[in-house]
């Protein structure tokens, strides 16, 4: 592969954008060596500055679900930008993409579109605050919720302990507000709440978790944080920014059969473009301005091109049955390639998978948590990831991202991925 002009590009980008990059791991600093920069999308390829074509496994993080520019989203955008690109004016496309999402979804009466997953969710937590009177949330070790300040917390010295903050500029008073769990450990967040019985607003959990690989939740977590947040009048919220329409049409809450509170989306929703939403019952809705006192505006919200774009993509969505069962099958098509190399090769390894997302790592440990998912052997996956990026594969350049694959993908280019993952292994 050449990367000439990427490199170039990339040095360019640093003079005038922190890191080069807009969002850090694209900055490839996990994995070492340059990033490349993208031209152009079609199906299941990605095609870079230098000439070079992959086989593109992350589908922008989870949005491309059809696949890179899948006509009738191109085609509605284009047809709406003729009509203007924003007005900060309410439009039709508005409520008709509400009307489809709440379709869709199970146990949910009104929705709100934001601009991005991270807004989804500070705006879900602000909801929840609002509705309940309380001001401490429970979240989960390596569950990412986007940016905002409440979320960029890490845990202290103990399991079980309220948050510190990791990163500079996040205040100790928003830190404390804040109790951390490990994924998948019903045991702490039961210890968390016979600790602060009437002060826990929330919990916010990944049902599925992406953000440090793929890490189904255990039998009976979900069940658990249910029973909990009804016993202790907290609100339970599904951050479904990733799994939203994605492992199902009604997302993790009709696959896994977990009802929520509040949920957040984003990725698929917006067909390729900015959006964010959050969902609730009515009850809940109602506190949310102009009905209620917790406010939340945005000048893009309901951006005709994300409306126009996202809709496209429901559309699509609603009118094939069968996409969720293509998605899972081409999945566990190439999991079972990968497990077919990777065992005649004695490499210790773990393989997560539900649906259309999933993750491979470098350890002999069973992956449920942050802490499992950071003892796989960084080296390995980082040879792992430059032989298939030199093969022609793009894979999620961080060893704590799940794949995202998409319906474009056929099953000879599953094929080609494992001869590919053959070679790599050679030298692993």
């Amino acid at each position: 592969m050449r990367y000439q002009r990427s490199s170039t590009l990339f040095k360019e980008a640093q003079q005038v954008i922190p890191g080069g990059v807009n969002s850090p791991v694209r900055a490839f600093k996990s994995v070492g060596g340059t990033p490349i920069f993208v031209e152009k999308a079609k199906g299941a390829y990605l095609y870079d500055v230098d000439g070079n074509s992959y086989l593109d496994y992350i589908s922008s993080w989870g949005p491309m679900i059809l696949g890179h520019a899948f006509d009738p989203v191109i085609e509605a955008v284009k047809e709406r930008a003729d009509q203007g690109t924003s007005f900060g004016i309410p439009t039709e496309l508005e409520t008709e993409i509400a009307r489809l999402a709440l379709q869709m979804i199970p146990n949910m009466d009104k929705i709100r579109f934001v601009n991005s997953g991270t807004e989804a969710c500070m705006s879900a937590v602000r909801l929840a605050r609002g509705a309940t009177r309380r001001e401490k949330i429970i979240k989960f070790k390596g569950c990412y919720h986007g940016h905002s300040d409440a979320f960029l917390i890490q845990a202290g010295s103990g399991a079980v302990t309220f948050g510190s903050p990791s990163s500079p500029g996040v205040t100790a008073g928003t830190a404390k507000d804040t109790l951390l769990a490990d994924y998948n450990n019903l045991t702490e967040v039961e210890q968390l709440f016979q600790e602060y019985p009437e002060e826990i607003a929330a919990i916010i959990v990944e049902p599925v978790a992406g953000n440090m690989g793929c890490i189904p939740p255990a039998e009976g977590f979900l069940e658990g944080l249910r029973a909990l947040c009804d016993q202790y009048t907290s609100l339970l919220l599904f951050d479904e920014v990733m799994t939203g329409f994605r492992l199902a049409k009604g997302g993790a809450q009709e696959l896994l059969g977990v009802k929520a509170d509040i949920v957040t989306y984003g990725k698929v929703l917006g067909g390729g473009l900015p959006v964010g939403a959050f969902a609730a019952k009515k009850e809940i809705m109602k506190h949310l301005a102009p009905e209620g006192p917790v406010y939340q505006a945005g000048t893009l919200s309901g951006n005709p091109l994300a409306m126009a774009a996202g809709l496209a993509m429901l559309q699509a969505l609603d009118a094939d049955p069968l996409i969720y069962t293509r998605l899972a099958e081409k999945t566990e098509r190439l999991e079972m390639g990968l497990n077919t190399v990777l065992k005649n090769k004695g490499i210790p390894y773990q393989i997560n998978r539900l649906g259309s997302m999933i993750s491979l790592h470098f350890t002999e440990q069973p992956v449920i948590d942050f802490e499992t998912a950071a003892m796989g052997d960084n080296e390995r996956f980082n040879f792992y990831f430059h032989g298939m990026l030199n093969e022609g594969i793009y894979l999620p350049p961080s060893a704590f991202e799940s794949y995202f694959l998409n319906d474009a993908l056929s099953l000879e280019d599953i094929d080609q991925t494992v001869d590919s993952f053959q070679k790599v292994a050679q030298k692993l």
